[in-house]
């Protein structure tokens, strides 16, 4: 089996729920209403959009805001600065 290159494993997943819920007027609450999540949970992933997440989160995530799990996420240079 080959070895992997470095450059291989440069890039990371960034969530983009927060641009999503806002491009269609959602608040942080009401999108924690609406996909039945807990506030909290909804707070950490605006705050860290590299965060890990449950598949199914992202799945209730996706159907509260009527899209798909691929239009919340972004593959992203690994050494993009985490702001």
């Amino acid at each position: 089996m080959p070895r992997k290159h470095r450059s291989d494993r440069t890039h990371m997943l960034r969530l983009r729920v927060k641009e999503v819920a806002k491009e269609k007027g959602i608040s942080m609450a009401k999108l924690g209403r609406m996909a039945d999540l807990n506030q909290r949970t909804i707070q950490s992933i605006y705050n860290d959009p590299y965060r890990d997440v449950a598949y199914s989160t992202l799945v209730k995530l996706a159907r509260a805001l009527n899209v798909t799990v691929d239009d919340l996420t972004e593959e992203v240079p690994d050494d993009t600065p985490k702001s």
